[in-house]
């Protein structure tokens, strides 16, 4: 594989998939109420919520595939970039502000997963590549529905050589698929409910829509569907420096996929299948060319182990 194609595998991983993430209170940015109930479900119905002892740690992979065709007025080009595998490790759990936790969420290890047989050269330039990811992470801090009140990305993740896009991919992924927002209301098997989301990502502007069904209750664990859609509105972005001017004519995105939710766990057992469709227009001095970009994708996190490491607990102040 080229050094081409791996850097297009890095740029557009996942299609759509983007999230705004540098430093962020959701509450604000989204309302008080995120989340919109649709539907209850059948009785008995109960309130749904991360219940993450203190001092909880777990460890994840996330993996990513896609493929991706790009058309041009000279021609098309279809790209199979290697699977990547994102080794991840979320906490210790700390408590956070109002009842909230918070916790540290890093990327020990990034690498490329290529087919068998490819050349050992090329694999490690591959996971060389991807190695810039290594020890990228932040906090986040989230109430006990999963609602994010406030996070920020380390300095390894505001690296110019970390591909914007690509992080920006996995923060999104793991905000709609590996932690889920759960209503205020109590629920059943059966309950469906939406959370929607303004998301940015190279300055446009994307509505998205993640809509979950309660397919299976039990204890503190939980079963569900879930659907992810993203459109937007005509627009366009203009780079000075470069002497760039980026149009998005339109852009799509929908995915199907499931989550096995551990109400216990920082992270939950997941994965996702979709396609997304975009036109752009890029303008320079040179002219004006049209780019269509369609690709299909799929995530998958796998907990790998779950822990509560015992945390030092605060002194009690003495009373003279």
């Amino acid at each position: 594989m080229s050094r081409r194609l791996l850097n297009l595998a890095l740029v557009l991983v996942v299609g759509a998939l983007a999230l705004a993430g540098c430093k962020s209170n959701t509450a604000n940015d989204v309302g008080d109420e995120p989340i919109v109930l649709i539907d209850a479900g059948a009785e008995p119905r109960a309130p749904i919520r991360y219940a993450i002892p203190r001092g909880t740690i777990t460890t994840s992979t996330m993996d990513l595939e896609m493929a991706e065709l790009a058309t041009t007025r000279s021609g098309s080009g279809l790209s199979l970039p290697p699977k990547l595998r994102f080794h991840i490790v979320s906490g210790p759990t700390v408590e956070g502000n109002n009842g909230t936790i918070r916790m540290d969420v890093r990327i020990v290890k990034a690498e490329a997963v290529p087919p068998e047989g490819t050349d050992p050269a090329v694999q490690l330039e591959m996971n060389r590549a991807v190695s810039v990811l290594n020890n990228v992470g932040g906090w986040v801090e989230i109430d006990d529905r999963g609602i994010i009140r406030a996070s920020e990305l380390n300095s390894a993740a505001k690296d110019p050589a970390v591909p914007a896009r690509l992080l920006l991919a996995l923060i999104n992924a793991r905000t709609s698929l590996a932690r889920v927002m759960m209503p205020f209301e109590p629920v059943g098997v059966g309950a469906r409910w939406k959370s929607q989301k303004k998301i940015t990502f190279y300055g446009f502007e994307v509505d998205q829509v993640d809509t979950y069904t309660l397919t299976k209750r039990e204890g503190n664990s939980a079963e569900l569907q879930v659907e992810i859609v993203q459109s937007a509105p005509a627009q366009s972005v203009t780079f000075e420096e470069q002497g760039t001017e980026l149009s998005l004519e339109s852009l799509s995105m929908s995915a199907q996929g499931q989550v096995m939710l551990n109400l216990n766990a920082v992270e939950s057992v997941s994965r996702a299948e979709g396609q997304a469709a975009e036109v752009l227009s890029v303008k320079t001095i040179d002219g004006t060319e049209k780019i269509e970009l369609n690709s299909a994708f799929s995530v998958q996190t796998l907990v790998t182990g779950n822990m509560v490491e015992p945390l030092p607990t605060k002194a009690t102040p003495k009373l003279d």
